[in-house]
Order: structure tokens, then C-alpha cells, then sequence
């Protein structure tokens, strides 16, 4: 008997559902927020209510697409969280409803854990590109920057991550102070593609492990533009290309030099890439070139699952549906992610193991 698993994903500011039949993605619909850019950033309160208007078209759009019935669905997975909570209130109160109506289970996912999946998801019943077991998965997004070790689809360990801001924050913030809009990782993208990676030199931390940190490269970077603009008050229009291209060069560089660390300790040769960040050019580029350097195989996803995608979400919970793991009508979405109070039970019921330190959202 065939399973089929209707994903909703809420926990940000797209609203998304998609539909999986024994993992092979029959549609996939995302609804985007265009509300926040005039904010410089998401505001909670305007994506909840956003969440609120997309949430049942967007859900029916991706059953119609689905070529199925809604009786046809064997459980309805959600992101129970990290997220904001406004947002991930919506999809959750949604998908009991729907649970409820339809008399199936209902599947929590950790949003950090189907980004990682991601790789697994199928569009045509021939696709064998997910990554073998064990293999190093670099997440990095604007609220993530970890390294994941990946021994299963429900054992996953973080082994380095962020100790402050997170890679695709540092884009959007020193874009913000350029003037580039939201959001910046992008918009920065398509100016360093322009640019002179060499042209300028921002500070690079010294954390020991495997262990990220950005919030001294932003200092750096605001520094430089104060020192410049001093003199010419024009400086950022006229260098605004080499100035992202040498910003992208240093988080990536960043990036990669923990990874390479990690696969070389690990003796690991297939490594990943996920989250928002991953759709950056210059960082495709990089495992590109290290696949050839070290003889690693690489895995990269399609643009449209590097964002937040209810295909994630679904194929997710295909996998949990299989080992029969539901979670009960009353469980509450939670906001972030940490080893220490109550929270931390939804860690030991994914099996997702996190280190000894929080996970932030």
C-alpha cells in the first residue's frame, strides 16, 4: 500500500505544502511574503497573519497538483519547530484541524532535520542522488551555520555550529548598512559575481573545533565602510562589487576551512550542502572545487529545496511515518532548540542529536 504524506511548512515567512508518495514529490507550492521587504527583515506578527490567508489555498493548491484526493493521504507531517512561533502556531493549529477531520496521524519534523533531508527527496521514482551514510551536511541559512554529521535519517549530530550570528545574517545585515535592501544574500550574490573577491580584507575568526563565528567579520566589514566613507562619501556605490564579492569570499572561505577540517578529522568523503545559503553561487563553487581538490563527492541541492520548502517537511515525515513515530494532538510548536529544560525532549523523540551546546533557531 502506497504512503502518501502531506507536508505544511510554516516556521518563517513562506508558507508551503507539498505532497510525497512513497518519496517521489508529486507537488511542492510555496507562497513568499513580499510584506516584509519594506521592514529590512521579517516581522513576526505581519508572517503569522500571512501564514493565516496563504495557508488552506496553498495546502489545496498542492493537493490539486498532486493529481490526489485528500482521502488519500496516510498522515499530514508539519515543522513543529525551530521558527517563529507566531508562524509555526498557524501551521500547527492547521494540520491537527485537517489531522483531525481526515482521522490520520500527524508527524513532527524538526525544521533543522529536513533541511538535511532535503538531499532524499525524489521527483521521479529513478533518482538515486541522496547521500550514502555516514556524511558531513554544512547547514547554513540566515538563523543556522552548523556542521552535521549524519550517521541516519534520525541520527544526526551537530558537531560545530555558530556561537553568535549566522552566515546568511552576516550577508543580509552588511548589505542592509550598504543599502542593498532585504533580503541582502542575493542581492549580494549578484554584486560579487561583478566584483573583486581580492580587493578588500575583513577580519577572520580564530574558534577552536569545528565551531563558526560572524559577528566579528560584520564589525569588520561596518569598520571598513566608516573608515572609507570618511573620505569619500560616495565609496560604497563606487565599490559596492568589490566590496560584496570580498565579503562572499570571506564567509565562504570561513565556511569551508571548518568543513575541510571536520571531513579531513572525520575521514568523511561525501559532504552536503543545505539551507538558504546554499543557493549562493560562490558557495556551490567552492564544493565544486573541493570535489576536484580532495575527492570529495558533493551534494548540492536544487535551488528550489535550498529554501524553506514543504517538500522537506514531507519526506521527512515519510521516513518517521515508516517507523510509525506520531506525535500526539497536543503537542505545542517550540521557538528554538536546546539540550537544557523542557525543550529538550524534542531533541530525544527525533533522536536528533545536537552536541552539548543550544541550537539556536
Amino acid at each position: 500500500m502506497s504512503i502518501t504524506i502531506l507536508g505544511i511548512e510554516s516556521s518563517c515567512d513562506d508558507t508551503s505544502s507539498s505532497v510525497i508518495r512513497d518519496g517521489v514529490m508529486l507537488s511542492n507550492v510555496i507562497a513568499s511574503q513580499a510584506v516584509h521587504e519594506a521592514y529590512g527583515g521579517v516581522v513576526p506578527e505581519l508572517a503569522s497573519r500571512a501564514h493565516q490567508q496563504n495557508i488552506i489555498p496553498v495546502v489545496a493548491e498542492a493537493i490539486k497538483r498532486a493529481g490526489i484526493d485528500k482521502s488519500e493521504l496516510s498522515a499530514v507531517a508539519f515543522t513543529r519547530g525551530p521558527g517563529l512561533m507566531g508562524s509555526l502556531l498557524v501551521g500547527t493549529s492547521f494540520t491537527k484541524g485537517l489531522a483531525a477531520s481526515l482521522d490520520i496521524p500527524m508527524i513532527e519534523v524538526n525544521h533543522l532535520q529536513a533541511h538535511v533531508l532535503a538531499h532524499f527527496i525524489k521527483e521521479t521514482p529513478d533518482d538515486d542522488h541522496a547521500p550514502s551514510f555516514p556524511f558531513l551536511c554544512l547547514l547554513v541559512s540566515g538563523g543556522n551555520s552548523q556542521i552535521i554529521k549524519v550517521n541516519a535519517y534520525n541520527d544526526m549530530e551537530v558537531i560545530g555550529q555558530t556561537i553568535d550570528d549566522a552566515a546568511g545574517e552576516a550577508f543580509d545585515k552588511c548589505a542592509k548598512v550598504m543599502g542593498l535592501g532585504y533580503p541582502g544574500g542575493p542581492v549580494v550574490n549578484r554584486l560579487a559575481n561583478e566584483g573583486d573577491p581580492n580587493a578588500f580584507t575583513f577580519s577572520k575568526p580564530h574558534i577552536p573545533g569545528y565551531d563558526y563565528s560572524f559577528s566579528g567579520l560584520k564589525t569588520s566589514f561596518l569598520y571598513t565602510l566608516r573608515d572609507h566613507l570618511k573620505d569619500d562619501p560616495d565609496f560604497i556605490e563606487k565599490n559596492k562589487r568589490d566590496l560584496c564579492a570580498s565579503l562572499q569570499a570571506t564567509v565562504i572561505d570561513i565556511l569551508m576551512s571548518k568543513l575541510r577540517k571536520a571531513a579531513k578529522d572525520l575521514h568523511i568523503k561525501e559532504v552536503a550542502v543545505a539551507g538558504g545559503v546554499s543557493a549562493n553561487s560562490g558557495l556551490r563553487e567552492a564544493f565544486l572545487d573541493h570535489a576536484k581538490r580532495y575527492g570529495w563527492k558533493v551534494h548540492i541541492p536544487k535551488f528550489s529545496f535550498t529554501t524553506d520548502n514543504a517538500a522537506m517537511v514531507a519526506i521527512t515525515g515519510y521516513y518517521k511515518y515508516m517507523d510509525k513515530e506520531f506525535c500526539p494532538m497536543d503537542a505545542a510548536p517550540f521557538s528554538r532548540v536546546c539540550l537544557i529544560g523542557k525543550d529538550s525532549f524534542v531533541i530525544e523523540k527525533q533522536k536528533f542529536l545536537l552536541g552539548k551546546t543550544k541550537v539556536s533557531s
